[in-house]
């Protein structure tokens, strides 16, 4: 066959493109594309095409759609459930907005998105079964229920869930096509040159570590990763960061800064738990040592979120303040910074 498949994973959704073959029989779309997504149910594929999450030739297509000879078929869907069994959990959860459709938390620091590793208790997920039990998207027992994407354990920050099939879909098609703006703030360690610009690097697993990531030449061990950001706060040996995602790689503005030698403040997987920029006065490394008490992660937080709204298309933004860590310590900075009496 001369069939074209590429498989892009990026966070929680996969896209699929395939290239009809030019002996391929008219056949309905759904027909078509289910013995080639493993593990996908003709419903799943159903509801992605409803989305309008089934691109044909460039144009979205219904599920009764016959394919024919070298039509080009591109797919974006939520990442398949795992069969596993999760345990709703009545934890607090922190919903910033919340109507039908979806819902956008303020997940605070120390807090696992969704289970992993044998780590099954806690999470986000548990929470959000818990809340929205009724719901059938959050009934099934799936790993990931309404996730369209993801923020880090000792991240806090806003993050929006679906709420229905419907919503995911559109949701998932939203962040693939970087029609989501997502901004986070970031405390590093130096003064980037220039205050303003890009971070570009493929991402991948380290080879040495597979639980941190590292940033590779090229596509070969990595996939493309985009962070741009600028300085807003320049407080002598810290900087305190806006960064804007074009893509959304695991750890992607973590090991981005690490790798052009500013790690993110007391990140202790990417060398930021280390005093790395300024004096060795014991009064000035006792002040940090005290800073990374008040701030025991990575200094980092999703502040704001803007997606269109998956059924109405209305643009919805929204925004959150820096946790109470992060505003301790960056005013701790501004105070040692402004006297140097340290």
């Amino acid at each position: 066959m001369e069939e074209e498949v590429i498989v892009d994973q990026q966070e929680l959704f996969e896209h699929y493109r395939f290239k009809v073959d030019p002996g391929q029989s008219f056949l309905r779309i759904d027909k078509y594309l289910s013995p080639r997504l493993e593990n996908i149910s003709r419903t799943r594929i159903q509801n992605a095409a409803n989305a309008g999450n089934i691109i044909v030739n460039n144009k979205p297509v219904k599920p009764n759609y016959k394919v024919k000879p070298g039509d080009t078929v591109q797919i974006v869907l939520p990442s398949p459930p795992r069969e596993i069994d999760l345990i709703p959990e009545n934890i607090p959860i922190n919903i910033v907005y919340e109507d039908s459709d979806v819902v956008v938390v303020n997940k605070p620091p120390g807090m696992v998105v969704h289970p992993a590793y044998g780590n099954y208790r806690g999470t986000l997920v548990n929470a959000l079964m818990w809340h929205f039990r009724d719901l059938p998207l959050f009934s099934t027992g799936e790993l990931r229920p309404g996730l369209v994407h993801r923020i880090d354990k000792n991240t806090s920050g806003i993050l929006v869930v679906a709420k229905n099939e419907l919503s995911l879909n559109r949701l998932s098609r939203q962040l693939y096509e970087r029609t989501i703006d997502r901004k986070y703030i970031a405390l590093i360690w130096g003064t980037p040159d220039p205050p303003e610009g890009t971070i570009k690097g493929h991402v991948g697993r380290n080879l040495r570590d597979r639980k941190i990531m590292q940033v590779f030449p090229d596509a070969s061990q990595g996939k493309p990763a985009t962070t741009h950001y600028r300085i807003i706060e320049d407080l002598g040996y810290m900087s305190v960061v806006e960064c804007k995602l074009d893509t959304g790689r695991t750890h992607q503005i973590r090991v981005h800064f690490s790798h052009i030698k500013h790690p993110l403040f007391n990140d202790d997987e990417y060398g930021g738990n280390q005093i790395l920029k300024g004096t060795t006065f014991a009064k000035y490394q006792q002040f940090v040592k005290n800073c990374f008490k008040i701030l025991p992660r990575q200094a980092l937080h999703a502040k704001s979120l803007a997606f269109d709204h998956p059924v109405s298309g209305r643009r919805l933004s929204f925004d959150s303040e820096l946790p109470k860590d992060m505003q301790q310590v960056i005013e701790k900075w501004r105070g040692y910074i402004s006297g140097r009496d340290l």
